[in-house]
């Protein structure tokens, strides 16, 4: 079909990628690795992980006044609590070298308000990223933690050309991974590779976003590209968020990203983790080795508030604001639940129809919430406990969270040791 052909070459040219990196394999549909022979902990469990996910805190709250100062701590802290498994962000945009070749030990990311952040860097700080990565990872497996890497891909240390390079998510997670593998650290205790997170809408690779964007118009990307091998009967029709030439695209680019990385023989189980804006019968999930499908009660849009106190806009009512969410929390809990078992139960049976395990690393109550005077987390724990009962009945649900705010600078969370080993036992069993 002339129009896949020109959306596959589009995407970001596979073969230079990987001639480039010094293996230029006989092509892409070689073989490669099938996911459930890769001997992946996912594949083979018989009860499911607890996981947190500690995005890129990890790293940019480890500094001297930061939650994440000492990582013996606090991961002796999460142990404690019953968590056996984290989602971090590996920094592969930092991590890998820039397009002459050249790697940058040491980062800035810079703070410029003092406004409450959740996640991430509360001040301005310097990281290091390689370094950071062969003292972290060693601890976690002291501590039976095992690991997801995934990226967000955000440029927390400013621009690089990797955000906007052709190609460059695959190459960042190459290096990345060749990287970890040379210092015998990406071994058995790493879980799966999330490739970009929440695809293709919540990440920082601007390259992907504009090509995207490029083709929102069909009519007026056939005159740019007059080159192009598009039919003139194109459907102009949105399926979802994406018409027919974008969904294409993006379907090309995430298996070819796969293909990239199971050509050099890491053996590990891929994905692109996604969350509620991207149905799973929108995307090919034929090269994917797991799903981690993000889901939350605040998409059903029946708690009135949540973005005001989510974002803590303090020049309002709070306190009322909190009032009307609680009320709203209780009397919707019916319907909600209900929604939310039906959600479950699709990402389970979609894994099912592909033969690979799934889970959960961000849920389930709020997207954003922050304890402060006028609110508290009472309700963002009985959202944790009621899905987590509802999605322990999918038993390839081999990783589940109990909330989206497992670190410790959520400190009206991190400080109930006790309501955390109890949802961690119930995940755990």
């Amino acid at each position: 079909m002339e129009r896949r052909k020109f959306i596959k070459s589009t995407a970001f040219g596979i073969s230079a990628l990987l001639s480039r990196q010094g293996q230029h394999s006989p092509g892409l549909n070689s073989l490669v690795p099938d996911s459930d022979t890769i001997n992946s902990y996912l594949n083979h469990s018989k009860k499911p992980l607890a996981i947190a996910m500690w995005d890129f805190s990890w790293i940019l709250r480890h500094h001297r006044y930061g939650e994440f100062e000492h990582w013996r701590n606090v991961l002796e802290g999460l142990a404690e609590r019953g968590y056996n498994a984290i989602r971090i962000d590996a920094m592969p945009q930092y991590v890998s070298a820039d397009k002459e070749g050249k790697v940058t030990e040491q980062f800035r990311s810079i703070r410029d308000s003092w406004k409450p952040v959740k996640w991430g860097n509360d001040y301005s700080m310097n990281f290091r990223p390689r370094e950071a990565l062969l003292e972290f990872l060693p601890e976690c497996k002291k501590y039976g933690i095992k690991v997801g890497l995934a990226t967000w891909f955000l440029p927390h240390g400013g621009p690089r050309d990797v955000f906007t390079e052709k190609g460059g998510l695959a190459r960042a997670w190459i290096e990345t991974l060749t990287f970890l593998q040379q210092h015998g650290l990406l071994d058995d205790n790493t879980i799966y590779v999330d490739l970009l997170n929440e695809y293709p809408f919540w990440h920082g690779y601007d390259w992907l976003k504009k090509e995207l964007d490029s083709m929102e118009d069909i009519k007026q990307f056939k005159l740019n590209n007059p080159d192009a091998n598009i039919p003139d009967n194109q459907e102009e029709v949105k399926k979802g968020t994406f018409n027919a030439l974008q969904k294409e695209f993006y379907v090309n680019f995430a298996n070819e990203t796969i293909t990239a990385l199971q050509q050099k023989a890491f053996n590990k189980l891929y994905q692109f983790s996604f969350n509620k804006q991207m149905p799973l019968d929108q995307i090919d999930l034929s090269k994917f080795g797991v799903i981690d499908y993000h889901l939350w009660f605040a998409d059903t849009g029946k708690l009135p508030g949540l973005d005001a106190l989510g974002d803590i806009d303090q020049s309002k009512d709070n306190a009322g604001i909190f009032q009307g969410l609680l009320s709203a929390w209780k009397s919707n809990l019916p319907e909600m639940t209900q929604w939310m078992d039906q959600q479950i139960q699709g990402v389970s049976d979609m894994a099912r129809l592909h033969h690979i395990p799934c889970g959960n690393t961000e849920g389930w109550g709020p997207i954003n919430w922050l304890d402060y005077p006028d609110t508290d987390w009472k309700w963002v724990k009985e959202a944790g406990s009621i899905c987590v009962d509802l999605v322990k009945k999918h038993d390839n649900y081999k990783f589940i969270c109990s909330s989206n705010f497992t670190h410790p600078q959520f400190k009206g969370m991190w400080e109930d040791i006790k309501w955390h080993k109890n949802i961690t036992s119930r995940i755990k069993a």
